[in-house]
């Protein structure tokens, strides 16, 4: 009879998959792999979908792409008949017509078990319920002896997928997981982790993922938590590892030890989301390197700090485009900032170029007063430079509207909103404020910019302007930012109303100008470059709104709901027509 065996040592593999590379992922598993042999693991775990990449989208609907993942699935089992690692692989699998998030245990090389996914996201950023089909409740997976419950992500978030695992005699959770950044992750992520422990009595390993993927930022941040709910193992944010917990039956219950590591949060840890979502998207894409317009204002700024942190200083190109109206603070301003990040820093006027499209427009505007058009003329000058220089030298442009400007639309469409990317999308100004103010005296772990002041004060405490006019302050058009940004804060992330906003104190005006401004520009938002997500609900995935919308919040307070149940026998019988 063979015996139990008391101690598992697990090699957490902590990784950042490409999406849709197939080959070139599975090349990372084995990596990993030899990486645990070498340290004698007896299991390797991996983060959700990492044979494919997270989230896939409708490419996972593609044939040929789930008959490469099964492919690839099918190698990395066939690898572990070396007398290896076992390994819990994760990978879109087709079967039957219908596609599975899943979960390959593979040993011996064999694949010895198949878990599928139950809980199928279809919130916030999540989209599953479109692609894929639910498994049915799993049962533990007996890897060498032990039995192990494997739910997937959102499996652990619901009660029903652990009860029925530690009901059917799972010994201990490991969950892969892919988990996106955003600013109350890890509250949310603990207090889940711990509700399912008190639920089954079972410790859990939480693997997740990491890197950028278009909108979304993985952490990683992998943990362990043993049935007492002390914390045994904690994996750094924003960083590739692969790390090792042994896990030791003591009394007849498992327990896991392995390394601690502290990570960043709060604002640390939306600037290293921003910079880490910037470098994955430049990196994966393949672009050489970002192109971006230096102002001298704080947007710009931070942006050009966030690219240096992400690709190092040789990858960035600053171009400040004055006008008439840039002032000799912006001037200098940009300079000594493209200075102290020690990037390459052009100087292209734009009077030829706006004052060419005025002249054209001439004929066209002849007996009309010069207003708004004229000015976005410059920013729209702008615009086409740095997509002729992204054209002519491969360089992707960096766009750096804050969440504020895209919010009200306070953005040039066609002008300073194009570009590939924006790092700094989802954070209001006032972030950015702050964040450049925290860059001056730390930088995240991994950044490739200097130390020390990289956005100069100066910039830091002026009165934002676009500068698109004489003596043009932010303010002239916008509640200040620390009001602006209290009350979109509300519209936007708790879907407040214009009613319950006034009754904080806000004005009534102020509010309903906001909620306007907010709902009129959503066709600007459809047309702007992705952008990383830190807060709880980003312009994009998160937040779908539509463009022709006339509903405006009224400000009255919301009436009580009218509890009148009607009798079905008295709704009238509408006439149906065939036609």
């Amino acid at each position: 009879m063979t015996q139990t065996p008391s101690s598992l040592l697990i090699a957490v593999a902590q990784l950042n998959p490409v999406m849709g590379d197939v080959a070139g992922n599975l090349a990372k598993a084995r990596a990993a792999r030899a990486d645990a042999a070498a340290a004698g693991a007896d299991l390797l775990v991996f983060s959700e979908l990492f044979i494919s990449g997270y989230p896939p989208e409708d490419l996972v609907l593609k044939p040929a792409f789930q008959a490469a993942c099964r492919q690839a699935t099918e190698t990395l089992a066939r690898d572990t008949s070396d007398g290896g690692p076992a390994v819990l692989i994760t990978t879109p699998w087709a079967e039957g017509g219908r596609v599975y998030n899943a979960l390959v245990h593979a040993d011996a090389g064999l694949i010895q078990a198949i878990r599928f996914k139950v809980d199928l996201p279809n919130y916030s950023v999540f989209d599953e319920k479109r692609v894929f089909a639910p498994g049915p409740l799993p049962g533990p997976v007996n890897v060498r002896g032990i039995r192990i419950g494997v739910p997937i992500c959102e499996d652990i978030w619901g009660e029903e997928v652990v009860e029925t695992l530690s009901e059917t005699g799972a010994e201990m959770l490991i969950v892969p997981n892919g988990s996106p950044y955003r600013e109350t992750v890890y509250d949310e992520r603990m207090s889940t982790i711990v509700a399912r422990i008190g639920d089954s009595g079972l410790p859990l390993l939480y693997v997740n993922q990491v890197g950028g993927q278009d909108e979304l930022v993985f952490d990683g941040a992998s943990l362990a938590v043993n049935a007492d709910r002390s914390l045994a193992m904690q994996l750094p944010a924003f960083a590739e590892t692969v790390a090792f917990v042994r896990a030791t039956k003591e009394g007849g219950t498992w327990r896991f030890s392995g390394p601690i590591h502290g990570h960043d949060v709060g604002d640390e840890a939306n600037y290293a989301a921003c910079v880490l979502g910037l470098r994955d998207y430049v990196e994966k894409n393949r672009f050489p390197g970002v192109v971006l317009g230096l102002s001298g204002g704080i947007d710009s700024a931070i942006c050009a700090a966030m690219a240096v942190d992400a690709l190092g200083a040789e990858r960035v190109h600053c171009v400040m485009l004055p006008y008439r109206y840039t002032s000799e603070d912006s001037l200098k301003d940009a300079f000594d900032c493209a200075k102290a990040l020690g990037v390459r820093y052009d100087v292209v006027p734009i009077a030829a170029a706006v004052e060419g499209l005025e002249a054209t427009l001439a004929p066209l505007f002849k007996g009309t007063s010069r207003d708004i058009t004229e000015e976005n003329l410059q920013s729209r000058a702008r615009g086409t430079i740095l997509m002729s220089i992204s054209n002519k030298f491969g360089a992707m442009v960096v766009t750096t509207g804050n969440k504020s400007e895209m919010s009200v639309g306070y953005a040039t469409i066609y002008g300073d909103m194009n570009g590939g990317y924006n790092p700094v999308k989802d954070l209001y100004k006032s972030e950015v404020f702050r964040l450049s103010a925290l860059r001056n005296r730390w930088k995240p772990a991994g950044a490739l910019g200097p130390d020390g002041e990289v956005i100069p004060v100066n910039i830091i405490v002026k009165p934002p302007t676009a500068e698109l006019r004489e003596n043009q302050k932010d303010q002239d058009s916008l509640p200040p930012y620390d009001i602006l940004d209290a009350i979109l804060e509300r519209l936007v992330e708790r879907e407040a109303s214009v009613a319950s906003i006034v009754a904080e104190g806000y004005d009534l005006e102020v509010v309903k100008k906001v909620e306007r401004l907010l709902n009129i520009a959503e066709y600007k938002r459809r047309q702007a470059a992705p952008g990383v997500k830190v807060t709880a609900r980003n312009f994009g995935r998160d937040r779908r709104y539509p463009i022709v919308n006339r509903f405006r919040d009224s400000g009255e307070p919301v009436p009580a709901p009218d509890m009148t149940v009607l009798n079905p026998t008295a709704v009238p019988k509408l006439d149906v027509v065939d036609f």
